[in-house]
């Protein structure tokens, strides 16, 4: 039986996977190396045992809610109006695999009958330029709250509620560590979004909304700070042997560092600002999920914490 931990029912991996009932697989091993993020494995018993099962939670939530929205529309306004997309935001700290488990989500939901166009948007692209925060003195808050056009964030989450067609994302690129300028995502009334980064949850000290306004379900993934500061340390030695030696990347002039001195530099930059980032504003949040999945020393999910209320 699962435990409870007041306001959640937690589970083991295998009692978690046996809460797939009927879902079925869709994804196979060829799949797999275009969802994988860098140092972050994706398996397919990732996918049965954890993807398939919350799939099916989702399923019943977005059933439970359209049907609310029909009544309600139906019956109270008398005025049905067309299905707006349903949010499902994933938040997380840096290194914890948040876009690599968006994305097989993504994959897994996008091949059911029920929701055929799913979405995946980053906040990445809400961040502003590089230009703006190194002239606002926030290079070294670069993901934190303050570092986002939250302005423009809000207006793209109430156009997706709205059923406004045609929105367009800023693009954020990893290698040049900026906002591409002119370069756009595209989201168009989808049935499903998926909205993916570290501050999804947040509050504000203030009557102003925020983005967990318009989030239909919500999960956190979750990982002890040691744990992630070894799997950051790890994916940085990566970048740095293949992205970093490119000449567009932002960060070409580490590609020299012996792997001694690029270990130190990225458990600098963890210390300082990842990790301070992580309590400060990320891991306050997590009571705040729907669904907490938190990972061992492998990166493998072990339990999964479903709340009640």
């Amino acid at each position: 039986m699962p435990l409870l931990a007041p306001p959640y029912v937690v589970f083991d991996r295998a009692q978690w996977a046996a809460l797939r009932g009927g879902t079925s697989l869709a994804l196979s091993e060829i799949d797999l190396p275009a969802l994988a993020g860098v140092n972050d494995p994706a398996t397919l018993a990732d996918v049965v045992e954890l993807i398939l099962p919350l799939v099916r939670l989702v399923d019943l939530h977005i059933a439970a809610a359209r049907s609310l929205s029909a009544m309600v529309e139906g019956a109270f306004v008398g005025q049905p109006r067309a299905t707006v997309p349903y949010v499902i935001a994933v938040a997380g700290s840096v290194a914890v695999g948040k876009s690599t488990f968006a994305r097989l989500l993504q994959a897994v939901l996008a091949r059911g009958e029920q929701h055929p166009r799913v979405d995946l948007v980053a906040t990445d692209g809400f961040l502003y330029p590089t230009e703006t925060l190194q002239a606002n003195g926030l290079m070294e808050r670069k993901g934190f709250p303050e570092s986002y056009d939250l302005r423009k964030m809000l207006a793209f989450l109430e156009g997706v509620k709205a059923g406004t067609p045609d929105l367009r994302v800023p693009i954020y690129s990893h290698e040049s560590y900026d906002v591409l300028p002119g370069r756009y995502q595209s989201v168009d009334r989808p049935d499903i979004l998926i909205f993916e980064g570290l501050n999804v949850l947040q509050t504000a000290n203030s009557s102003a909304a925020v983005a967990s306004d318009f989030f239909d379900f919500t999960i956190y993934l979750d990982a002890d700070s040691a744990t992630i500061e070894k799997w950051y340390i790890d994916r940085f030695l990566k970048l740095q042997r293949t992205v970093f030696q490119r000449k567009t990347s932002y960060f070409h002039n580490y590609r020299e560092l012996t792997p001694e001195a690029a270990s130190d530099l990225a458990r600098d930059i963890w210390r300082r600002i990842n990790l301070p980032n992580l309590t400060d504003n990320i891991e306050p949040t997590k009571r705040r999920a729907r669904v907490v999945m938190r990972k061992g020393e492998n990166h493998r999910i072990e339990e999964v914490w479903l709340r009640q209320t």
